[in-house]
Parts: C-alpha cells; structure tokens; sequence
C-alpha cells in the first residue's frame, strides 16, 4: 500500500515537472500566442457574452445592456413559433447542404487537376485564373451575376434566345437561387481553397510514387491509393470546420442578390437576422436567432469530431 502511494506520488511528480520544462521549453510560442488570445476574447467571446445577455432581455439602446428589462427565453421561443422557421432551416441547410457536397468538392477536384499538369507554366496559369476571383468584392461578384443572367442583355439568356428557347428571369424564380448561388460560391472560392490541397499534395513523399510507378500502378491507382490517403487528414479537419458553419451562409452576398420574389427558397437565418436585427431594430430577438445558430453550430462539430474520432486518426481534438 505505501508504495503504490510512493509510485503515483512520483508518477504526479514526473507530471508536474514534465509540464514545466515544457511550458519553458515552449515559451516563444506562447508569447507568439498572446496576441490571437487577446483577439480572440475581445472581438470573438466578449461580443458572443455580450449577444447572449441581449438576446435574454428587451435590449433598449437607451437603457444600456444592464439596465433592460430581463425576459428569459422569450425571444427564443418566438423564432422557434415563427412562421418563419421552418423556411429558414430547410433554405439555410439546403444551400449548405450543396456546399458541403459540389462546393466543398470542387476546389479537391481542382487540386488534383492541376497536381496531374506537367508544364509549370500552364499549371501557374491556370492556378492564378482561378485564384483571383476570391479577391474581387461580393458587391461586384453579384453585379455580375445580375449583368450576366439579365432577361434582356445578359449572355446567358442571349444564348438561350439564339438556341430558340424562351429568356428567362432567374433572379426571380425561386427554384434557381440555390444553384445559382453556389455555381456564384465555387467560381469565386474554389481556386483559393484548393491551394490548402495543393500544399498537402506537396507534403506526400515522391518515393511512394517511384515504388508504385515500380509496381505497375497506373495513374488511377496512384491516385486512390497514394494521393486520396495522403490528403485525408486535410480533408477530414477542413470538413468538421465546415459543418461548424452549416447554419451560416454568406448572408452578405444573399442580401444582395435576394428579394421578395424568391424569399421562399432565398431567406436563410442570416438575412432574417439582418431584416429583423438591422433594419427593424429588434435587436433582442436577432441576438437569440444570432446565437441559437452559434449553438446548434458547436453542436454539430461536437458530434462531427466524434465520429472522425471513431472512423480515422483525424480530428480537432
């Protein structure tokens, strides 16, 4: 008995003293972290309190945040009784739904593409065609969305006209929005995002390559059995931080393109938030919308990571 109390008094001992030499050890990186510390509380976990405490009280900007009147729950139960609520869950998990599957599988695609290409020229062309447009602002994005899907000027209906078929009003039929806006979201993001899957392809060792060349494994094979494996790790983490934001869409980009028309297949949360929030002054109830989002959001990373967990060597934590 005394000596097992001896063993895992030294066992405690040798953790203490592990701990240590490792924060020592690691004291540059840890100074190098303060300044994301810092960010993080005052623009990430302060706002998110501070929206919190709104969202539990009828905030009147007058009054301040401590002195409105308490209502508990109130407004979460309105938007979970709205008429609205349903609409807005099926569009927003709709529109992710398409970019977790076409988006999020594109700028993969895209990488493996330009990983095949020999001439360097052509590759670094190719790749700066299509990483350019994530710089180019929403606002113009959208204009020219508009310009080109115009019923009158725009090239597309002019094609549709010249092949004999009647124009067509896009931006007013709701059953095109969701794919009009994640063919927008893919042309604009793919080609920066598929650099994070360029730079793991590069992390793969070229002798696996040599030694299935070796084997007789042809380009197909290499690519199922060296490549897909070799950039799960990316793939699996880039995935859990996606689903993380499955209720959040670009709202800033819908704000522009939407309208009344196609409200039924347009609204996701973040508009309504913005319609209620911003332009209504409820500012209350787009908190709690605001944060029942942040919540449903960490939940399903929570369940996400665990079952990456189960199913692979890869995870967040």
């Amino acid at each position: 008995m005394f000596c097992n109390n001896k063993k895992k008094k030294m066992l405690h001992f040798q953790k203490k003293q592990n701990m240590r030499n490792n924060i020592k050890k690691n004291i540059p990186f840890y100074v190098m972290f303060i300044p994301v510390l810092i960010y993080f509380v005052i623009f990430r976990y302060v706002p998110l309190l501070l929206s919190l405490i709104i969202s539990l009280e009828k905030y009147q900007p007058a009054k301040g945040i401590f002195s409105s009147k308490w209502v508990g729950i109130e407004y979460y139960k309105q938007f979970i009784n709205s008429v609205f609520f349903w609409r807005l869950i099926r569009n927003t998990l709709g529109i992710n739904f398409l970019q977790l599957t076409v988006g999020f599988v594109a700028p993969i695609i895209l990488a493996l593409l330009l990983n095949e290409v020999g001439r360097m020229r052509y590759k670094k062309l190719v790749q700066t065609v299509t990483y350019l447009p994530n710089f180019i602002s929403s606002v113009v994005v959208v204009g020219m969305v508009v310009t080109f899907l115009s019923p009158s000027t725009g090239l597309v209906n002019n094609i549709l006209a010249h092949l004999g078929m009647e124009r067509i009003n896009f931006l007013t039929e709701p059953s095109y929005f969701w794919g009009i806006y994640t063919v927008m979201t893919i042309w604009q993001t793919a080609g920066y995002s598929a650099i994070i899957y360029l730079a793991s392809l590069t992390g793969i060792s070229s002798e696996l390559y040599e030694a299935a060349r070796i084997d007789g494994a042809g380009r197909w094979a290499q690519l199922f059995n060296i490549t897909l494996p070799g950039l799960t790790p990316t793939i699996v983490l880039l995935f859990l931080m996606k689903i993380g934001r499955v209720l959040d869409v670009g709202y800033e980009t819908i704000v522009l393109m939407y309208n009344p028309s196609i409200y039924s297949t347009a609204d996701v949360i973040g508009t309504y938030v913005y319609r209620r929030g911003i332009l209504n002054g409820e500012y209350s109830f787009a908190s709690a919308v605001g944060f029942f989002q942040s919540v449903i959001g960490l939940m399903l990373v929570l369940f996400a990571n665990k079952i990456a967990k189960k199913t692979s060597e890869t995870s967040l934590w």
